[in-house]
């Protein structure tokens, strides 16, 4: 009878411990890659735009005598895990982000390693949770234009209910164009990232989607 109730009280256990896993860390499930080693920026910096699908989008104001003027938005720089490291952004001119974009293309876009729930119960402004600036000049892509397809797959297939949201708002396609990384994962000074490595070309996955067209 012992034995029976051990290996009922292990299978508790061990469904538990799988639960555990499943369990969302600061509003978000971890089902997130592991982190990259710190010692390579460019990946860590992929990394970090391609799982994360929220950040912080500043702009210009124009109508607040060219102060900076910051604004939580959702984005996508690909279909998930696999990302091509250029952040989209779905908006409309009925929000100031997009209205200030039109009138001045410099941007700067902030996301954080927090909201992916890897950090643990580290503050986010600790260096060991790493964060990534990201600055240039944010443009309206063309509507028409296969890069702007490829956009709207990106952002749809991580933000389903951006399919639905009004028409009359007109929303419409923007990009960051990338100028200079600020990278933060370790202790110590800012990581040296170029834009070319950040970008530079990774291996092909072994199934890479095909909904999405070549830019």
């Amino acid at each position: 009878m012992g034995i029976k109730v051990l290996r009922r009280v292990s299978v508790v256990y061990l469904v538990l411990l799988f639960v555990s896993f499943l369990v969302p860390v600061h509003g978000r499930l971890l089902s997130s890659p592991n982190k990259p080693d710190p010692n390579n920026a460019a990946a860590t910096a992929r990394w970090l735009v391609t799982q994360n699908s929220w950040g912080v989008l500043n702009t210009i104001s124009i109508d607040l005598r060219g102060a900076p003027f910051g604004n939580v938005v959702s984005f996508s720089d690909g279909e998930p895990n696999y990302g091509r490291g250029i952040p989209y952004f779905y908006l409309t001119t009925l929000d100031p982000t997009a209205r200030n974009a039109l009138k001045d293309q410099r941007a700067s876009f902030t996301v954080s390693e927090y909201p992916l729930g890897t950090c643990g119960k580290t503050d986010p402004e600790n260096p060991t949770c790493a964060k990534i600036t990201l600055t240039g000049n944010l443009k309206l892509v063309d509507e028409k234009s296969k890069e702007a397809e490829y956009a709207r797959s990106a952002l749809f297939s991580k933000h389903p209910e951006m399919k639905d949201w009004p028409k009359d708002h007109s929303f419409q396609v923007f990009k960051l164009e990338i100028e200079n990384i600020f990278l933060v994962d370790w202790f110590g000074p800012a990581k040296p990232l170029s834009v070319a490595e950040y970008l530079k070309p990774r291996p092909s996955p072994s199934k890479p989607p095909t909904s999405f067209p070549p830019l």
